[in-house]
């Protein structure tokens, strides 16, 4: 192990089990960056302090355990930051993860599309390195794992691939998810979509048909469609072909099993979410049955 990630790793143990230290780490990375980089931690931070809030960050031996798999994934990303910070400043060492040369390259020239990359691929390698973590949580936390997922890629892929993610409304992508403004939160904000404590009581399908109206419309008239184009689009821009298999048949399938498929159609009621996908370039076509999700594109 190099310098820069044996040190990170000392870094990420002093602070496991500490929340607020936790935060403290996150936050650090931006604000002792240079000025350019300072900008891009809003939606970030912002999950994280909900994150915390919910009491997933929580130690799993407290009066209030937290959960193993969002603590586990919430450290993959701040070691990568911490140990490509290392690396910029200079300390000896390679990138041990390709997450992390994402970081040294974000570090170095900041750019939307820099951070993007390297933000996901750290939240994708959680995902991929933890599934043994995630299995034992409650349907509902699982579906929310997923629906956090296919959120932060569809807003890399508003970035990268607009006209293909929202049709002839492409111009508007990168403006909306630009992580230098607060208004990349709306498409993270799982707030409005979920109870906001941990672990959630409710069963699955109540919880989707109270999820926010806008949440919704955004679940399944914009991003549903566009499933397998996304996960495509996302693994080809991490270089991480794995990704594609956390989608099965179309419907979203991270620790997910085919009985359970049935619950993902719960939320898409009402004639309006087929034409909001009709507006952002699709058409939207829910199945009789729950065996398959297809989808027409309107536009090449």
């Amino acid at each position: 192990m190099s310098d820069a990630a044996a040190r990170a790793e000392r870094r990420i143990a002093l602070v496991r089990d500490d929340v607020d230290a936790r935060l403290a780490l996150a936050q650090e990375f931006y604000t002792h960056s240079a000025e350019p980089l300072r900008r891009y931690g809003h939606a970030e931070l912002s999950f994280l302090r909900w994150s915390a809030a919910r009491g997933v960050l929580a130690p799993e031996s407290g009066e209030r355990p937290g959960s193993a798999w969002w603590r586990s994934v919430n450290e993959g990303l701040l070691r990568d930051k911490v140990e490509a910070g290392l690396l910029c400043a200079g300390v000896r060492g390679e990138a041990s993860a390709r997450s992390v040369e994402y970081w040294v390259d974000c570090v170095r020239e900041p750019s939307p599309a820099a951070w993007y990359r390297a933000h996901n691929a750290s939240i994708v390698a959680g995902y991929l390195r933890h599934e043994e973590l995630a299995a034992p949580e409650s349907q509902v936390e699982r579906f929310m794992m997923n629906v956090a997922l296919l959120r932060v890629l569809f807003t890399h892929a508003m970035l990268v691939r607009p006209r293909l993610m929202l049709g002839h409304l492409a111009r508007l992508g990168p403006l909306l998810v630009d992580p230098r403004s607060g208004t990349v939160k709306w498409f993270l904000d799982l707030g409005r979509s979920f109870p906001a404590v941990y672990p959630i009581t409710l069963p699955t399908d109540d919880t989707i048909l109270d999820e926010h109206a806008l949440a919704r419309m955004l679940d399944y008239g914009v991003i549903a469609p566009r499933l397998p184009a996304l996960y495509a689009v996302a693994a080809a821009a991490l270089e991480e072909p794995r990704l594609t298999t956390l989608l099965d048949d179309g419907v979203p399938a991270y620790v997910w099993t085919r009985p359970e498929r049935s619950l993902w159609y719960v939320g898409n009621t009402g004639a309006h979410l087929r034409l909001i996908a009709r507006t952002t370039g699709v058409r939207l076509r829910w199945p009789p049955s729950p065996a398959r999700v297809r989808t027409v594109p309107l536009h090449g």
